[in-house]
C-alpha cells in the first residue's frame, strides 16, 4: 500500500508543481478568490489539505529512508488542514501574503514540488 501512496504523491506533486511553475498567476487568482470568501475560503483550503494529509498518514506510516519525506509531508498537510478548520483567521493571514507581484513564489514552490516528485520517484523505482 505504501508504494501506491508514493506513486499517487509523485503524480500529484508533479502535476501541481508543473502547474505552479507554468501558471503562477492562476494560482494567485485562486488564492485571492479564496481569501475574498473570508473564513469560508480558509475552510475550502482546509478541505483541499486535510483529505490528502489524512490519506498519506493513514496509509503511508513509513519512518525510514526516502519515503519518510512523504510521511512528514502528510503530517504537515494534516496539520495545515486542522489549522484551517480550527483557526481560519490564521489561514487568511497566510493567504494575505499572496499577490500578483509575488507570483514568482508559486514558481519556487512548484520547483520544490517537482523536485520532491523526482526524489520520491527515485525512491520508488530504485529499490
Amino acid at each position: 500500500m505504501e508504494r501506491s501512496v508514493e506513486v499517487l504523491a509523485i503524480i500529484l506533486f508533479g502535476v501541481i508543481g508543473l502547474s505552479h511553475i507554468l501558471q503562477p498567476k492562476a494560482w494567485v487568482e485562486f488564492f485571492i478568490v479564496l481569501r475574498g470568501k473570508g473564513e469560508t475560503g480558509a475552510f475550502v483550503d482546509g478541505f483541499l489539505n486535510l483529505p490528502l494529509g489524512g490519506f498519506i498518514v493513514a496509509f503511508h506510516n513509513v519512518w525510514s529512508g526516502i519515503p519518510v519525506v512523504l510521511t512528514v509531508i502528510g503530517w504537515g498537510l494534516l496539520i495545515k488542514g486542522l489549522l484551517r478548520f480550527c483557526l481560519p483567521k490564521h489561514g487568511l493571514r497566510m493567504m494575505a501574503r499572496v499577490s500578483v507581484a509575488r507570483s514568482w513564489e508559486f514558481q519556487i514552490a512548484g520547483a520544490v514540488l517537482v523536485a520532491l516528485a523526482g526524489v520520491l520517484s527515485y525512491g520508488v523505482y530504485a529499490y
